[in-house]
């Protein structure tokens, strides 16, 4: 590895010592309806964000809790000896990227076949202070 490739790793690897994430893969929901649910927390306090999950009548919000409270852990672990309430944790970055699509035929009438596509999506939550 050459001195400014490792200098550059170095550096992202101190960025990511403050940074708290946690990543949800393959979840069978479409990307489009988990976006409806995190829009909604994107840029809030985490303590706000949990409550607006847990009152969320989305089928996505359940998940969703619970990645948070995995980043919020992972924040902890980072983090040790500090409270996430006095801390002002927010949600800095959360992201909805499709995954794979199982691909499936439904029979329709006069011998055809319509395809449907069942999609995933995978979700990544990044925590920082304010």
């Amino acid at each position: 590895m050459g001195v400014r490739k490792k200098e550059m790793a170095d550096q992202l690897k101190e960025e990511r010592k403050s940074i708290a994430f946690a990543k949800l893969n393959d979840y069978p929901t479409s990307p489009r309806k988990m976006r409806l649910v995190a829009d909604i927390i994107r840029g809030k306090e985490v303590v706000a964000a949990l409550n607006i999950l847990k009152f969320t009548r989305k089928h996505s919000a359940l998940p969703m809790e619970k990645l948070l409270r995995s980043a919020i852990s992972n924040w902890q672990a980072k983090n040790t000896g500090e409270d996430i309430a006095t801390a002002n944790v927010v949600v800095k970055e959360i992201r909805v990227d499709v995954s794979r699509t199982l691909k499936r035929i439904s029979p329709a009438p006069q011998g055809r076949a319509h395809r449907i596509r069942k999609r995933s999506n995978h979700v990544t939550i990044v925590l920082d202070k304010k």
